[in-house]
């Protein structure tokens, strides 16, 4: 075995299942390793440094075909910086959407739900009604006040 690392430690080093190292060379974020006379993938160090990058990039909310593209930038220190500036700036948009986006959805609940609690303090009106906020949406006019 000498010169390289079992899928099992590599794993291990960088914390992840010896399924997620098959799963990112399937996805080409891996190189193919070498193999041992028994057959054993038998990988370098600088596969747990890959692993650990790509887990990392992955916390940044990168998708696996984004990390991809990084990857390769980080053969081409030129345009390394700017190019991953741009990649932040967008990954930092489409979150920012995001939030705007579940904070109208929390609001929406939080009208909805007051729509409940109203109607359970009427038990008359339950029973003759029923609940407001399902016939809404069974009606499709949920977003109604």
């Amino acid at each position: 075995m000498n010169g390289g690392l079992q899928i099992g430690k590599v794993a291990e080093q960088a914390g992840v299942s010896v399924d997620a190292i098959r799963f990112y060379e399937r996805q080409r974020l891996l190189g193919r390793p070498a193999r041992s006379e028994g057959g054993f993938r038998l990988f370098g160090v600088e596969a747990v440094n890959r692993v650990l990058f790509i887990r990392r990039a992955q916390t940044l909310g990168f998708s696996l075909p984004e990390i991809r593209e990084i990857l390769v930038l980080q053969g081409d220190e030129t345009r390394a910086c700017s190019q991953m500036r741009e990649r932040l700036r967008a990954k930092l948009s489409t979150v920012r959407e995001k939030m705007r986006e579940l904070g109208a959805l929390e609001a929406h609940l939080a009208r909805e739900l007051q729509k409940c609690e109203r109607n359970l303090k009427g038990t008359r009106k339950i029973k003759k009604d029923g609940c407001p906020v399902l016939r809404e949406i069974a009606n499709g006019d949920s977003n109604e006040d």
